[in-house]
C-alpha cells in the first residue's frame, strides 16, 4: 500500500479541481492478515480527492482506534504526521495484530473548512481488516456518528461483486441521500470525462445503497448527510456541517483466481 500512496503523490497538484469528491481515507498496507504475512500493519490516514490523487490539508484528527470482537481501543496515541511534500497533512500509526477476528479501524478527523462548498466537512471513517480467517465482527457498528455498516461482507471481495452498506447518521437509517464512490487511483486509471471521476448512488428508505465493483484495489465510499447543527465560519458566520460516513473496501483482481 505504501507503493499506492507514493504513486498518488507524483499526481498531487495545487489550485483549483472540478466538484470531485472529498475522501478521508484509512488504509492499510495489508487487507488481510494471516500466518504467512506481516502481523504488523501501517495505517495511512488522509484527507483527499482519490481518483484524481490532490490532498488536502489534515489536521491531527479527534481520535482514531480499533473494534475487536466488541472491544474497543483508542490508538490516538500511535498517530505521527506523515512525511508529506508541501503543506498537505497526513497521519500514520503502526497496529500489531494478535486476535484472530476483524479488526475495525475508525478515526474521527477534525472539521475541515472548505470555502467552496462554504461548509464544513466531517467524515467518519472505517475499514476492516480480517485477520487469521475468523470472520467475526466486521458487520458491527462502531458507533460513529456517521458510519455505514457493511451487509456484504467487506473483505475477500473479487472485481465485479456487488456492495452493499447501510448507511447510518446519529444511529438512525438514513434514507435518500447520495453516496459517492470513488477508486484510490495510483495514476493506472484515466477519466475520459470528469463525470466519470465520482460515483454516486443513492440510500434506499433504509439507508442501504449498493454497487458493483468494476476492477481490483481500494474503494472508499461516503454516505453524505447534513448535520443539524451549524458552526462558525472563519469569518464568524453560521455555516452548515457535512457529515460523511465513509468506509473503505479492498477488492482483489479475478485473474488471481487463476494462478
Amino acid at each position: 500500500m505504501k507503493k499506492v500512496f507514493l504513486g498518488v503523490l507524483i499526481f498531487v497538484f495545487s489550485g483549483a479541481v472540478p466538484g470531485w469528491g472529498h475522501f478521508q481515507t484509512i488504509i492499510p498496507d495489508l487487507p488481510l492478515v494471516t500466518q504467512e504475512t506481516a502481523q504488523t500493519l501501517t495505517v495511512n490516514l488522509r484527507f483527499m480527492h482519490p481518483f484524481e490523487g490532490t490532498l488536502m490539508s489534515m489536521e491531527k484528527p479527534r481520535s482514531c482506534g480499533v473494534l475487536v470482537r466488541g472491544e474497543r481501543k483508542d490508538l490516538s496515541e500511535k498517530l505521527r504526521q506523515a512525511d508529506l511534500p508541501g503543506e498537505h497533512g497526513g497521519w500514520d500509526f503502526e497496529y500489531s495484530v494478535h486476535k484472530p477476528g476483524d479488526h475495525v479501524f475508525y478515526v474521527e478527523p477534525q472539521p475541515y473548512w472548505e470555502p467552496a462548498e462554504d461548509c464544513y466537512i466531517i467524515h467518519y471513517t472505517k475499514v476492516a481488516v480480517n485477520a487469521f480467517a475468523m470472520e467475526e465482527g466486521w458487520n458491527e457498528p462502531v458507533g460513529l456518528r456517521g458510519e455505514i455498516v457493511p451487509l456484504t461482507r467487506p473483505y475477500g471481495l473479487w472485481e465485479g461483486n456487488l456492495f452493499c452498506g447501510k448507511v447510518l447518521v446519529d444511529g438512525v437509517p438514513a434514507a435518500d441521500i447520495p453516496v459517492e464512490i470513488e477508486f484510490l487511483n495510483d495514476g493506472s486509471r484515466k477519466a475520459p470525462e470528469d463525470v466519470f471521476v465520482t460515483q454516486v448512488v443513492r440510500t434506499d428508505h433504509a439507508g442501504i445503497f449498493s454497487y458493483a465493483l468494476p476492477w481490483a484495489g481500494w474503494w472508499g465510499f461516503a454516505g453524505l448527510a447534513e448535520a443539524p447543527e451549524t458552526m462558525k465560519s472563519p469569518d464568524g458566520r453560521d455555516v452548515g456541517v457535512e457529515l460523511g460516513a465513509v468506509m473503505w473496501i479492498h477488492v482483489s483482481d479475478i485473474q488471481d483466481s487463476r494462478k
